[in-house]
């Protein structure tokens, strides 16, 4: 059984980056829908909302409390973010509270000496709402996708795109459940089953970016491919040793150096995209959201090496 310290810390790394993923995913999904199809932007509308009441708990539950390695591997907000949430605004007409990220970019590390147990209580209804939440978004994904496959709905998004997001939002779920029985999430035996999962993930982003990418954007196209091929490589490792119950030997320091790589084109391709220097229908915004997802893919191999 873990202890309150761990549990609080824990609960609140998962929260700052998920609830802000969800969030987006939110936004993502209201800019994808047509104009006819009010009542499911009102929805897509809501969840943005109520997402981001539940960032502002769990920010305000975690100034003086989270690790520094958390604030310095730029998963919570990037230099990008503040930047990307006005442009995405801007073109998008949909209301984005970056206050949010004006208090998360000012949060102060907690000391290894504080006791935060106190904490417990408050954190384990935060994760009881949010568990709540992603439910009720996983079921309005789900039921996206499926008028999307029976040609019942357009949206301008990928319908392999949603299923993506229903997995991480999954992931979520897992992990906060785990959470509130007790039971760590950061552990060492699990690690090959992350691999596998965000291995995926990063294959899956890397062609929805060359998929996205204006056809003019021949390297760039080129080089989101490569990423995607890479990825899809080291996803099959990680399931076949997952599946061996094998030690993981070398793949997980050769993934680390896929993924900083990985992350440092999705670096130049969200200031490229902010500063209108690539052609694309990459909204502002989720060009940020990946690279983030891969800086957190990365705080996660790096905190096991």
């Amino acid at each position: 059984m873990m202890s309150k310290q761990s549990f609080v810390r824990e609960s609140l790394d998962l929260n700052l980056f998920f609830l802000r993923i969800m969030k987006e995913h939110s936004i993502f999904l209201e800019a994808a829908l047509p104009s006819k199809n009010r009542s499911l932007i009102n929805q897509a509308e809501a969840f943005k909302n109520i997402f981001t009441m539940l960032l502002s708990q769990a920010v305000y539950l975690s100034d003086g409390v989270i690790d520094s390695n958390l604030l310095q591997a730029n998963e919570i907000v990037t230099r990008h973010t503040l930047h990307a949430e006005k442009k995405t605004q801007f073109l998008s007409g949909i209301m984005i509270d970056s206050r949010i990220t004006f208090l998360e970019n000012s949060l102060k590390p907690g000391t290894g000496n504080k006791d935060i147990s106190k904490l417990a209580g408050p954190v384990y209804m935060l994760n009881q709402r949010s568990l709540a939440a992603v439910h009720k978004i996983i079921q309005f994904k789900t039921k996206l996708k499926n008028e999307v496959l029976a040609c019942r709905l357009y949206a301008a998004v990928y319908p392999s795109l949603i299923n993506h997001i229903i997995r991480e939002a999954e992931h979520f779920s897992k992990s906060l459940l785990k959470l509130q029985k007790g039971m760590e999430i950061n552990r060492k035996e699990d690690l090959i089953e992350e691999e596998a999962f965000w291995n995926e993930i990063m294959s899956e982003h890397s062609f929805f970016i060359r998929g996205l990418l204006d056809p003019e954007e021949t390297e760039l196209f080129n080089i989101a491919d490569n990423f995607g091929k890479e990825f899809e490589n080291l996803r099959k490792k990680a399931a076949a040793l997952n599946k061996a119950e094998l030690a993981p030997s070398g793949l997980t320091s050769n993934t680390l150096d896929s993924a900083k790589k990985l992350r440092d084109f999705k670096e130049q391709g969200t200031e490229g995209i902010l500063d209108c220097k690539i052609k694309s229908m990459i909204i502002p915004l989720l060009a940020d959201h990946v690279l983030r997802e891969a800086n957190h893919y990365i705080n996660i191999l790096e905190s096991y090496s």
